[in-house]
């Protein structure tokens, strides 16, 4: 890399978020918005057309989340090659970084879980990437104990005050062949790294990224959002232990996780790194690994957070991942080398059902309430569009199948209640992408952070009975 930070953005803003939409896209999508609203008002055929439009995409939805049911069910994820016990194993030097920022709080739990990491001291690298603003921070890491191989690294004052800025900066400075994010809230496996390197020796160079599964994990039992938390993990288990090894084992390339993907670092700086105007930098940068013609693949071996929490809490940090989502969106329609239909099929099934899901949501709420509701006053049965109906039932019943296979992957329960409860929790994905949308046109860049704090103790008897098991071994 040339620069430690914002690198490739200053290379080619077309392909960075930092240019929110060119004037060509704004004008597309003002005429493309006048004409459906303008069609829709005039004549009600038209209208009929958009509302079939938006039915066959739905339903091709659910169909594709069936397809990824069935895909997952018949082929099980194949076996990682046996990790070398041999103590002169060649292992790769490796680089993990830990971008953090105001989190005194959760610093010493995240430094032990990191020293937990079983991979040889001598070929590891370690940085605690910190803003220079960050003064409490940046002296609870000075005098923290850390292992020999983590060191503190100030990242200088700059624009955009973003996570990806600060990885970009390590990335500049790290000597490791192969790189890996974590943030502060996390609880890595600790033969994680082994199992990435091992595949990465044994795939070749074609493969340039993996992403280990995320797991949330509830260890205080009087939550103050059980609701909020279940439906958390849910959707983390469906998209962790279902979708993404799934579009693997399918060659389809995906929107990474924010954290635990191992990168090959020669890659990644052929990339220019993330983008740092992207406030979902790993959306972006597992479909621009694919433009330039490499693999991304999935490990087993998990990293545990804890949910985000009450509503205070999960609706800022909600609102940014579609903020970013919606970037994403933004740059890869700009251009189209290297993407093919698989490419762009995998983008729309993922970032593209995500955020067209969040807006749709409390839209069909709301209809279906107003149709009872004058129903009722009018003394009769409510009726639906028998075509609407089927795939309004089928959408919830895909949606509820996979959240049930990956939360039964993960080793947790997903029952009835948290079915009908999940009703609920799509009408505040709604509410998100109202605040994404507005936060996008104001402050496109912003950062809105989630604070952490530090996880209680393990109990034995826990939420997760997979998670159990680890705390009792």
């Amino acid at each position: 890399m040339r620069r430690g930070t914002a690198a490739r953005a200053d290379d080619d803003a077309l392909k960075s978020a930092r240019t929110t939409l060119t004037t060509r896209q704004t004008l597309g999508l003002t005429l493309i918005l006048t004409g459906v609203l303008g069609a829709t008002a005039m004549a009600p055929l038209s209208g009929a057309v958009v509302l079939l439009s938006l039915q066959i995409g739905f339903m091709s939805l659910a169909a594709w989340r069936v397809f990824l049911l069935w895909n997952s069910r018949v082929q099980p994820l194949s076996d990682t090659p046996q990790i070398c016990a041999d103590p002169s194993c060649p292992w790769p030097r490796y680089t993990v970084v830990a971008a953090l920022y105001q989190e005194t709080a959760v610093l010493p739990q995240l430094i032990e879980r990191l020293t937990g990491i079983d991979y040889p001291s001598d070929r590891l690298e370690g940085f605690l990437a910190l803003e220079a603003d960050d003064v409490a921070t940046i002296k609870a890491a000075l005098d923290l104990p850390r292992p020999d191989w983590l060191q503190v690294l100030i990242v200088p004052p700059g624009a955009p005050k973003t996570k990806p800025r600060a990885l970009n900066y390590a990335l500049a400075r790290c000597s490791g062949d192969l790189i890996t994010i974590y943030d502060a809230e996390d609880d890595p496996d600790p033969l994680q790294l082994r199992e990435a390197a091992t595949r990465f020796i044994h795939e070749g160079d074609s493969l340039a990224c993996l992403q280990a599964p995320l797991r949330i994990r509830c260890r205080n039992k009087a939550s103050a959002s059980p609701f909020l938390d279940r439906q958390f993990a849910a959707e983390y288990a469906a998209l962790f232990e279902v979708t993404l090894p799934a579009m693997s084992r399918l060659a389809l390339p995906f929107p990474l996780g924010g954290t635990s993907n191992h990168f090959r670092v020669p890659v990644l700086r052929a990339l220019g790194g993330w983008d740092a105007w992207n406030v979902t930098e790993d959306a972006d940068l597992g479909f621009r690994i694919w433009r330039a013609g490499y693999r991304l693949g999935v490990i087993q071996r998990p990293t545990y957070e804890p949910p985000p929490g009450p509503l205070p809490l999960w609706l800022p940090q909600r609102t940014r991942w579609l903020k970013g989502y919606l970037q994403t969106l933004a740059v890869h329609t700009r251009y189209s080398e290297g993407m093919g239909w698989r490419g762009w099929t995998a983008l729309a099934a993922t970032v593209g059902a995500g955020v067209a899901s969040a807006a749709i949501h409390a839209v069909c709420a709301a209809w279906m309430f107003s149709l009872a509701l004058t129903s009722i006053v009018a003394g009769r049965l409510p009726h639906f569009s028998p075509l609407g109906s089927v795939v309004l039932v089928s959408g919830v019943i895909a949606a509820w199948l996979l959240k049930h296979r990956g939360v039964r992957q993960a080793g947790g329960s997903y029952g009835l209640g948290d079915m009908l409860a999940s009703l609920a929790y799509w009408c505040l994905l709604s509410l998100a992408f109202a605040h994404a949308v507005i936060r996008l046109i104001f402050e496109p860049h912003h950062w809105d952070k989630t604070p952490h704090q530090a996880e209680p103790e393990p109990d034995i008897a826990m939420i997760d009975g997979a998670d159990a098991g680890r705390a009792a071994a």
